[in-house]
């Protein structure tokens, strides 16, 4: 397990506001912190240090700091943007942000504290590649930590950085903040995550956040923004299988174009060439790519010689099959599982408790099929880690495996493997609020019958 990186990358000293540049990575990450722990003071210093705040409204934080007696534009005002949010002191929404340096863009999710929030956090930690988690160096590791790395590691987020913010009310003690990163990696090991990264500071101050403090001549690693700049950036598309869910079906019927026809979608894993043999899902015909056209900056329409996950384009393919909507183009060597059953974990995201019997509607990428809730198998219990029977269902906020059963074949993958594709969701199909998010285990091919 990494608790730093090697040497910093000095990727910070140019910062860049405003729309992020051409060629730039792109890094999602999600912030996650206990009440008071200071997570909006954090984001706000790292937009106010990355020169990502305009004067307006840097010029309303004044002026409302100012009107609360404050000696110093707080910073958590440029997250903390509700008036209800103000009042309470607390986040209580996700809230996306986004900046960029010289290198990097970043789009930001600030996720809630508070434990009756959890389903917030899941909602902004499904796309992340990295969890920024606050500690408050007077508290340790506490419930809600606990609680934040527990989804962190059932989202399959790849890394976490641990902020031990307020080092300046410790006395920028050395061993407080060892004590804390040894307590916060073996909790981190237990949730299956190996890759984290520690780092002291005061976001009130502005210590080791964007610029390196002078209090902590004992730490020897990077800054959080220079952390953040070096961390590896996406997967490698050309080692995992080719899925695309098929958004639209492309017939322009024009005289230019009389025979057209390709489907439209975003490729969620994998690269795709022409000459490629894939099959479509869930009827399994076999065909080969013959073209792959996609937009071009100036509105025309440009034949592409590959595409690769998360661009979108257009796929010809070299036989007429019937295709629509909720299908998937796969890799012909490596589809796809094909089932009517279905187990997964799920965050419950509504007030209404699921439970057994219960009659829903299951999307996975563009596919949405009728589902029945054959067993809630249990709830984690996020204080001992334990599965423990859940009778009554689960409830907001509660995070247990169930087991579905579908009126359709549904190709999906082990979200383990493949996130994009092994992601679904339970709606409601009288009002289509959506109920739950879910991670799908292994799939078996065999397992049950559907509906």
């Amino acid at each position: 397990m990494t608790t730093t990186l090697p040497a910093p990358t000095a990727a910070a000293a140019a910062h860049t506001a405003g729309a992020p540049a051409a060629g730039h990575d792109l890094l999602r990450l999600a912030t996650a912190g206990s009440v008071d722990d200071g997570k909006s003071t954090l984001v706000g210093r790292l937009l106010y240090d990355t020169k990502s705040v305009l004067t307006d409204q840097l010029d309303a934080v004044e002026r409302v700091s100012r009107d609360r007696g404050l000696e110093a534009a707080d910073l958590a005002l440029l997250t903390d943007g509700l008036r209800a949010e103000r009042e309470q002191g607390i986040t209580i929404d996700v809230a996306y942000r986004y900046f960029s340096t010289a290198t990097r863009s970043y789009v930001l999710a600030d996720t809630p504290g508070h434990v009756q929030y959890t389903r917030n956090m899941v909602t902004g930690a499904s796309t992340a590649e990295l969890a920024l988690i606050l500690v408050d160096a007077r508290h340790g590791v506490v419930e809600q930590t606990r609680r934040h790395l527990a989804v962190t590691g059932l989202l399959g987020v790849r890394h976490v950085a641990l902020a031990v913010n307020k080092m300046d009310l410790v006395g920028w003690d050395a061993e407080v903040f060892g004590d804390i990163v040894g307590e916060f990696a073996r909790l981190a090991g237990r949730f299956g995550i190996d890759d984290v990264a520690a780092v002291p500071v005061s976001a009130l101050l502005g210590d080791n956040v964007v610029d390196r403090s002078a209090h902590t001549p004992w730490y020897a690693g990077p800054t959080l923004l220079e952390h953040l700049e070096a961390v590896p950036v996406g997967t490698n598309p050309a080692l995992e299988p080719l899925r695309f869910p098929v958004q639209y079906v492309v017939r322009p019927r024009t005289a230019e174009h009389p025979d057209y026809r390709g489907y439209a979608g975003r490729l969620a894993s994998g690269v795709v060439h022409p000459g490629d043999e894939v099959v479509v899902l869930p009827s399994g015909r076999r065909t080969t790519v013959v073209g792959i056209d996609r937009a071009a900056a100036d509105g025309t329409v440009e034949e592409r010689e590959l595409a690769f996950a998360p661009q979108s384009v257009v796929l010809r393919l070299a036989d007429d099959i019937d295709i629509s909507r909720g299908d998937i183009i796969a890799a012909a060597d490596r589809p796809s599982t094909l089932t009517r059953s279905l187990t997964g974990t799920v965050a419950v995201l509504a007030d209404r408790t699921l439970r057994t019997r219960d009659r829903l509607l299951l999307r996975v990428g563009t596919r949405t099929v009728r589902a029945l809730v054959d067993d809630v198998v249990d709830q984690l219990d996020i204080e001992t880690m334990e599965h423990r029977p859940a009778p009554d269902g689960l409830s907001l906020n509660a995070i247990g495996r169930v087991r579905l059963r579908l009126a359709e074949d549904v190709a999906i993958d082990d979200y383990r493997e493949l996130r994009r594709s092994g992601a679904f969701l339970l709606i409601d199909e009288s009002d289509g609020a959506t109920l739950a998010a879910g991670m799908a285990e292994a799939p078996d091919r065999s397992a049950g019958e559907g509906i």
